[in-house]
């Protein structure tokens, strides 16, 4: 993972709010289509293949370490802060879902970042869509690599609203 350049001598905070999840998805059990993307698709929720918790608990801690990790930033979480130092409350939301096996994962990821100090903000989003190896094992790897993608992108407008600059949103558009 390659971070931006910042001046790390003035710790930033982040502070990941829950990840909003559309309510068939915030449970521990994989949720999967089988049979492609089509209406011929079925849904499965797969009681034998699980995250570790609900997986928009599972979201929330990748994006909270993944975002730490690529800024820099002490999440808040962990650390107390004292009332002068920078945070940034992000909020994101998967509005769409759908991890196809044996052929895609597909995502729609809206997120917004605020500086409650100053009130600098941005608002930005993804959309996804990548074909993933066969199997159950395939579609983790896709929903890792969606995850990572959105990690990369809100770090980038965390690090750019640090720097005084305006964010840029890099959409990456597939078909839904």
């Amino acid at each position: 993972m390659k971070a931006l350049p910042r001046d790390l001598s003035t710790p930033i905070f982040i502070d990941i709010l829950p990840v909003n999840v559309p309510e068939r998805l915030a449970r521990p059990q994989l949720v999967v289509r089988y049979g492609g993307s089509g209406p011929e698709a079925q849904l499965f929720i797969l009681e034998q293949d699980r995250w570790s918790s609900p997986f928009n608990y599972e979201l929330r801690d990748a994006f909270a370490s993944g975002i730490a990790s690529w800024t820099g930033a002490v999440n808040k979480a962990h650390r107390g802060r004292t009332p002068d130092q920078i945070v940034y409350r992000i909020a994101i939301e998967l509005s769409q879902f759908d991890a196809i096996i044996d052929d895609s994962v597909k995502a729609r990821f809206g997120w917004t970042i605020t500086r409650p100090a100053d009130a600098r903000s941005a608002a930005c989003y993804a959309v996804i869509a990548d074909p993933v190896a066969p199997g159950v094992e395939g579609v983790v790897e896709g929903v890792q690599r969606a995850v990572t993608s959105v990690v990369t992108s809100i770090s980038k407008n965390v690090i750019e609203l640090d720097m005084g600059r305006v964010p840029t949103c890099a959409v990456r558009k597939e078909a839904l």
